[in-house]
């Protein structure tokens, strides 16, 4: 991951540069390790660089050997060996994951991105067409926002985050996940096309558990691609645990064969193996290490420290108390770009914990987001009138992700220079798991169906012989605890009357007339409104945000918290 900033078609380009080098400053925290910049013609495209692939020979903007083709990326192409097979003819200047993009672009055009595995957000320029071509990861996991000027209407910007065009653009949107964009045409062209994404069409197919665990598998043992070291959030519930112990597995697998192809060497501390696809796996330690965040006792800190145990990682737990979090909500607003509840609420705890993990010397890790859209995990999911209705609300939960989850954690972890990888948004398990039949994913505690059963049951693996079980039954059956609700529950509670001691009765019922349509119903939401507007005033930031709210017409509590679920089990694990 890293921060990118492109004007295109500047007029007075060379006087530009400075603004355009401040601009990407403003997301230095992005791209810590190295900053590059490229002018041609009347076009700019700036980097701010966080090293994980190609540590020695990566840095960026890239410039094709013809001097034709610029390019600079925030992302990973988890595919890049094969696509660099797929081009031996072409002189590669870098061994980075990003460079097989121009050769990719050369051949394809605007199909490119369909042959990208990975999450990205890129600018290519095309200095002999002065033709701009921009594109975004499928489901959104990478940011990036673009926005232009009445004064100029033939420029266009780009950039990883909001704050690096308000100065300049009086119109800026999210850029679309799955879209690409072509200056010669002025449009956006949606490249990710799957059966799936149509929400009136309703999946069908019988779920395949033995194939449900072995694409996530696939999909987490692709994300190790690394050549610094990593590891894995790790809140105790069954998405981040079940990411943990597939990783453990993968990184212990991998230090077998080096340990094997490497007898009599040191190589206690950096492991490097490619897998039978191809993926480069590499390992900081030879054992993985996983971090975990919430208030002292916090259920999360409970659950986390039984899994971390019994798939034998190295443990790190952190504490924050309630005015540490209200200390950082600034900070994380203006980090995450928002004003959406139940995104800061979660995002505050991830904030800290990734300042923490950055402080050990870690890089990447993996997390567990997209799990609850995809198999309607969230609580309120159990008053899904049918399962039509609720196939049709996982699919838009997915489409919305790169407003809510998929937002938190670029922004929460790339505020202190940590990338965040999530194998649940792995485009083949999308594939799989968003075509199978909602009937097969529908909660039914009568039946002994609780949320997410279907992924609770492809890793039961209890009664399988010589098999060692992902996970003890009391997490891979244990119930949903929302993020902003594991880390403890005081913390939203705290959050509320905080909002309640800021905020009057009187401000809450006469909304700014400015917000319009978008009014905020809860102190807590006006808090963070106002918060928001004080660090982004510029009337068109608010454009680019989302409110996450729980389906009001299924009887659904407003408030975003699992707590609020009829079926939510108020109970913390047993501390033994």
């Amino acid at each position: 991951m890293c921060g990118i900033f492109a004007a295109y078609r500047v007029p007075e380009v060379d006087s530009f540069k400075d603004k355009a080098l401040k601009y990407s400053k403003r997301i230095r925290h992005r791209g810590p390790d190295w900053s590059g910049n490229v002018v041609a013609n009347s076009t700019i495209l700036c980097h701010e660089r966080l090293a994980i692939v190609g540590l020695d020979a990566g840095a960026q903007p890239i410039t094709s050997t013809d001097g034709r083709y610029t390019l600079t990326v925030n992302g990973e192409i988890y595919n890049h060996i094969h696509i660099r097979q797929q081009f031996p003819d072409y002189k590669f200047k870098t061994m980075s994951d990003c460079e097989p993009i121009i050769p990719l672009f050369e051949k394809y055009g605007v199909d490119a991105p369909k042959h990208l595995d990975g999450m990205f957000a890129w600018v290519l320029y095309d200095k002999k067409e002065d033709r701009i071509i921009a594109a975004r990861d499928p489901i959104g996991v990478t940011t990036l926002y673009m926005g232009r000027s009445s004064k100029n209407p033939k420029t266009v910007f780009f950039a990883s985050e909001l704050k690096c065009l308000t100065d300049e653009c009086d119109s800026i949107q999210a850029f679309p996940p799955g879209h690409v964009y072509d200056s010669n045409t002025d449009k956006f062209t949606r490249y990710f096309q799957p059966d799936w994404w149509d929400e009136n069409r309703i999946a069908n197919v019988p779920v395949d558990y033995k194939k449900v665990r072995e694409t996530l598998e696939l999909a987490v043992r692709k994300r190790l691609m690394a050549e610094v070291p990593y590891g894995v959030l790790l809140s105790g519930g069954l998405d981040s645990s079940l990411i943990a112990s597939i990783a453990a597995r993968e990184t212990a697998k991998a230090a077998k064969e080096i340990e094997s192809a490497t007898e009599g060497i040191d190589a206690s501390h950096t492991l490097t193996g490619v897998d039978d696809e191809g993926h480069l796996a590499l390992s900081g330690w030879t054992r993985l290490h996983s971090f975990a965040v919430g208030l002292p006792g916090a259920p999360d800190l409970i659950a986390a420290k039984k899994v971390a145990k019994y798939i034998g990682t190295i443990h790190h737990e952190h504490t924050f108390t309630l005015q540490e979090g209200f200390d950082a909500l600034s900070d994380v607003i203006w980090h995450l770009e928002t004003y959406d509840v139940t995104t800061i609420r979660a995002s505050t705890p991830m904030y800290l914990l990734s300042r923490k993990i950055k402080a050990q010397g870690v890089k990447m890790v993996l997390s567990g987001e997209g799990s609850d859209e995809i198999f309607g995990g969230y609580l309120y999911f159990a008053n899904a009138p049918s399962p039509a209705e609720f196939h049709t609300e996982c699919v838009k939960r997915v489409k919305n992700l790169h407003y809510a989850d998929c937002l938190r954690a670029n922004k929460s972890t790339m505020a202190w220079g940590l990338e965040a990888r999530v194998p649940f948004l792995d485009r083949s398990f999308l594939q799989l798991c968003m075509n199978i039949d909602p009937k097969d994913k529908t909660i039914d505690q009568k039946a002994g169906k609780i949320e997410k059963y279907i992924l609770r049951k492809a890793f039961d693996t209890k009664d399988e012989p010589n098999t060692k079980p992902y996970l003890p039954d009391e997490i891979l059956w244990r119930q949903k605890e929302q993020f902003s609700d594991g880390v403890g529950y005081s913390w939203i509670d705290g959050l509320k009357d905080l909002a309640e001691a800021s905020v009057t009765d009187e401000q809450l019922a006469n909304p700014k007339p400015e917000w319009g349509d978008d009014i905020p119903h809860t102190k807590e939401a006006y808090f963070y409104r106002c918060k928001f507007d004080e660090l982004f005033p510029s009337k068109v930031a608010a454009s680019t945000v989302m409110r996450w709210i729980p389906k009001a017409e299924w009887g659904c509590n407003e408030d975003p918290s699992g707590r609020y679920a009829s079926i939510h089990e108020s109970t913390v694990l047993d501390k033994k």
